[in-house]
């Protein structure tokens, strides 16, 4: 019988360790995280004219991974864990605050832990805001 304690004990100890190590790394539930203070309320200043410079800079940036539809599948992605989001989904629940802070401020905080580089320092609001705009087309 005191033989018996350890192994029950190793045996939870090991399938809780394969289990974490099979969780995939990133956010694993369909909640979102709340929008920082710091973009919270944020609300896209331009018009649906903004699209096409939007699209101009997602081709340049953004579509490697999230692919030209925002599916998720440019040639990028298939390297990547976890996945880039599929934006289409995303724009149909998201808020603009959300989209703009996660687009200036990238993936690689908890709970997202990915590999997107954050544009903030390399866009501009405006151009920031123009991505926003054209990826609001997908949905």
């Amino acid at each position: 019988m005191k033989k018996v304690v350890p192994m029950i004990v190793l045996v939870f100890v090991l399938s809780a360790l394969i289990l974490a190590a099979c969780g995939g790394g990133g956010q694993t539930t369909s909640e979102k995280p709340a929008v920082p203070a710091e973009y919270a309320g944020k609300t896209n200043p331009l018009g649906s004219d903004a699209a096409a410079a939007g699209k101009t800079i997602y081709e340049e940036r953004c579509a490697s991974c999230h692919g030209p539809s925002g599916a998720g599948d440019g040639p990028a992605a298939a390297g990547l864990d976890p996945k880039p989001a599929h934006l289409n989904e995303v724009v149909g629940t998201a808020g603009d605050d959300y989209l703009f802070w996660r687009i200036a401020e990238g993936g690689s905080m908890a709970p997202f832990n990915s590999s997107m580089p954050a544009q903030k320092g390399i866009l501009t609001d405006e151009q920031i805001w123009q991505v926003v705009t054209y990826i609001k087309t997908f949905k």
